[in-house]
C-alpha cells in the first residue's frame, strides 16, 4: 500500500513537473533521480501501448483515437491556462505545421493499431520503430540534409531485418505478413511527424504542441472511424478500461515523462534507449498473449534494431571523437538542439 501511494506520488509530481513552462536547464541535482524514474515510467507506458490495443475488444482505429481524445481531454486545461499567459506560437505558420504533424500522426496510429490487432504486438511495434530510417530519408531529399557512412550501413541492415521478417510473416499467414507491413508504413508517417515537428517545435512550446498534435490526432481518427463504419460505443468493460489505460498512462502519463526526463539526458541518450521499448513490448506480449516468435523474426529482429541503432548513431554524432584543437564545432551544437527540439 506504501508502496502504491508512493508510485502515485512520484506520477503526481512528475504531472507538475513536466506541464511547467520553466527552463529545466537550472534544475537542482536532486531531481536528477527523478527524470531516472520519468525515463523508466516513459518507457514502460510506451511498452505497454501495443498490449492495451492488442488487449482492447475493438478495432485498432478505434482505441486509438480513445487515445487521443482522452489525452486532448486530460491536458486542455493546462493548455488553456498556459494559452491566456503567453500567446500559443508568434509564427501562425507554426500551428498548422502542428496541425499537419497530428494528422501525421493519426495516420502512423491507424497503420500501427491495425497492424497489431491483425498480426499481434510484437512485430507491428518492431517495424514501426525503423521511423528514424525514414527521418533520415526525408531530411536528405527534403531539405537536403547530408547523412554520414553509418546511416546508410545502418539503412541497408534496418531493411535486410524488415525484408526477413516480412517474408517470414507472409510465409506463416497473409494476415500476419500484411500486419507487419502495415506497422512498416506506420514508420513512414511517423518519420513525417517527426520532421514536421522538428519545423514546428522551433516556433510552439511543449504544451501547446503537445495537445494541438494530439487533438488535431483525435479528429482525424475520428474521421478515420466514421469512414471506415467504425462504432466508438458498445464495448465490453474491459475494453474502455484499455481505452482509459492507453490514454492516460501511455498518451499523457508516458508521454509527459519521456519529455520531462529530455530536460535531464542527452538526445542521444534518449535515442539509444527508446529502442528498448520493442524489446519491452515483445516480453509484454510473450507473458500476456503468449506471443512466440520464430528463429528468423528473432533474426531479423535483431538487424532491425542494430540498423536503427546505427542510424541513430549517424544524425546524433554518438561516438564521434571531438577535434583536440577547436573542439567540438558550432554545427554539432545545432545539430544536438535540434535533435533535442525534435524529440520534445
Amino acid at each position: 500500500m506504501l508502496l502504491h501511494q508512493g508510485f502515485v506520488c512520484q506520477l503526481t509530481l512528475l504531472w507538475k513537473d513536466a506541464l511547467n513552462t520553466k527552463n529545466r536547464t537550472s534544475s537542482k541535482p536532486r531531481s536528477v533521480p527523478k527524470a531516472y524514474f520519468a525515463f523508466g515510467f516513459g518507457i514502460l507506458a510506451l511498452g505497454f501501448s501495443a498490449i492495451f490495443v492488442r488487449a482492447a475488444d475493438a478495432p485498432g482505429t478505434v482505441t486509438a483515437f480513445y487515445r487521443m481524445a482522452i489525452g486532448s481531454a486530460l491536458v486542455v486545461l493546462p493548455f488553456l491556462n498556459q494559452a491566456r499567459r503567453e500567446p500559443v506560437s508568434q509564427k501562425k505558420g507554426a500551428i498548422w505545421l502542428a496541425i499537419l504533424g497530428g494528422v501525421f500522426f493519426g495516420l502512423d496510429l491507424s497503420f500501427w493499431s491495425t497492424g497489431i490487432v491483425m498480426s499481434g504486438a510484437s512485430i507491428p511495434t518492431l517495424m514501426a520503430n525503423t521511423a528514424p530510417v525514414w527521418v533520415g530519408l526525408g531530411a536528405l531529399f527534403i531539405f537536403r540534409e547530408k547523412q554520414r557512412k553509418n546511416f546508410w550501413v545502418g539503412l541497408l541492415v534496418a531493411m535486410v531485418g524488415a525484408a526477413i521478417i516480412l517474408g517470414q510473416d507472409f510465409s506463416l499467414a497473409a494476415n500476419i505478413g500484411i500486419g507487419s507491413a502495415l506497422g512498416l508504413c506506420a514508420a513512414v508517417f511517423y518519420g513525417a511527424y517527426y520532421l514536421v515537428t522538428q519545423r514546428a517545435r522551433a516556433h510552439v512550446r511543449t504544451l501547446p504542441y503537445f495537445w494541438i498534435t494530439t487533438t488535431s490526432s483525435a479528429v482525424f481518427l475520428f474521421v478515420v472511424n466514421f469512414i471506415f463504419g467504425h462504432s466508438l460505443i458498445d464495448y465490453d468493460k474491459s475494453t474502455y478500461l484499455n481505452f482509459l489505460g492507453i490514454g492516460v498512462l501511455v498518451q499523457v502519463f508516458g508521454w509527459l515523462a519521456i519529455n520531462y526526463a529530455q530536460g535531464f539526458f542527452s538526445a542521444p541518450i534518449i535515442a539509444a534507449t527508446l529502442l528498448a521499448q520493442p524489446v519491452l513490448t515483445a516480453i509484454l506480449a510473450w507473458l500476456f498473449f503468449g506471443e512466440a516468435f520464430t528463429p528468423w523474426q528473432i533474426i531479423g529482429g535483431i538487424a532491425v534494431i542494430g540498423g536503427v541503432y546505427l542510424v541513430h548513431r549517424s544524425r546524433t554524432g554518438i561516438g564521434e571523437k571531438p577535434s583536440p584543437v577547436s573542439g567540438p564545432s558550432p554545427s554539432d551544437g545545432k545539430r544536438t538542439a535540434k535533435a533535442l527540439k525534435t524529440l520534445d
